[in-house]
């Protein structure tokens, strides 16, 4: 797992390399935002705020790109779809 910084805030990361691609997460204390890799079934079934980014490959990447999809319990904190990836983790924190 890596640290990460944005700003003051830092959160636990993961990536992973598998066949040609980079498969992304990086943790809140409430939540996860993941790449398009990440099954938001599994998340929903868990009941864990999860929200979806695609067509990244880094961390930098996933701060800036949007929100795909949320998981319900995502939505409750208030994650939207269309939001940036760091406005999802800030109310994931």
């Amino acid at each position: 797992m890596d640290k990460i910084t944005y700003g003051d805030m830092v959160f636990e990361a993961g990536c992973w390399e598998m066949f040609g691609i980079k498969i992304l997460l990086i943790k809140s204390a409430n939540g996860a935002l993941g790449c398009g890799y990440v099954n938001l079934a599994a998340a929903e079934k868990f009941g864990h705020a999860l929200a979806i980014v695609s067509g990244v490959s880094s961390y930098e990447d996933m701060f800036a790109a949007e929100v795909k999809s949320v998981s319900s319990a995502a939505g409750k904190l208030g994650v939207l779809p269309g939001m940036s990836g760091i406005d999802a983790l800030k109310k994931l924190s």
